[in-house]
């Protein structure tokens, strides 16, 4: 459980800042040219498989001839198991999946950008801002509840990580971090044939889930009365 709520808090407070990031950068760019190259470049990983994704880093990450191990030895460094390392586990993990991720997830937040009154960047303007000022009082107050929804949304994932890559970048060496919840019910469920304890916990996943999305929905409300999902 621990893993499983651990990895998906990582992967949670890194994408959403940089897809924030990247959507009011976006949004800044006066380029359309380089804006819609930039979009193509970063949203193309998205339709990668999961199993391509996992062969990819494990041929760069690979000891002997990988590209990381390659330039490692290049500068006299020894070289690292990196996918055998479960210390590395979770950041290969979410850094992977932000490089996937990050180009899709940004379309919400600029979407809500493009969404502002342009009457409010008038205002600015007369008041004599710059462009951080304009992110920090215009755009960020503008898109917070997206922020907040997306948020909270999320938190009902958090026990619910992804299986299929977590099982493929699996192996004896970083179980210790890679076994997750999900990686857990196949074997206890498929392999095992322990139907009923495998059930049993994915039912108490989806209890902690709904008891999550209740939680931070609630702080939301006390928050900002718009700022829940209901």
């Amino acid at each position: 459980m621990w893993n499983t709520f651990s990895l998906s808090i990582y992967a949670l407070v890194a994408s959403i800042p940089l897809a924030v990031i990247m959507a009011i950068a976006l949004n800044e760019t006066k380029s359309t040219r380089w804006k819609k190259s930039v979009q193509m470049v970063t949203y193309a990983p998205y339709f990668i498989s999961t199993v391509v994704m996992v062969a990819i880093l494990m041929q760069f990450m690979d000891p002997a001839l990988g590209i990381f191990n390659t330039i490692r030895r290049l500068v006299g460094l020894e070289t690292i198991n990196y996918m055998g390392s479960p210390e590395k586990f979770r950041h290969i993990y979410v850094w992977s999946a932000l490089w996937q991720n990050t180009g899709y997830n940004a379309i919400i937040y600029l979407a809500a950008l493009t969404g502002i009154n342009p009457e409010l960047y008038e205002a600015a303007r007369v008041d004599g801002v710059n462009k951080w000022q304009k992110i920090r009082h215009v755009d960020i107050p503008c898109i917070k509840t997206t922020i907040i929804i997306m948020f909270i949304m999320n938190m009902g994932y958090v026990m619910s990580i992804g299986f299929e890559k977590a099982f493929l970048m699996q192996n004896a060496l970083n179980l210790e971090t890679s076994e997750i919840m999900s990686t857990y019910v196949y074997k206890m469920g498929l392999i095992n044939s322990d139907f009923s304890y495998s059930t049993a916990i994915d039912l108490i996943n989806s209890i902690i889930n709904i008891c999550l999305i209740l939680l931070f929905n609630k702080l939301a409300k006390l928050k900002d009365k718009d700022g829940g999902l209901w």
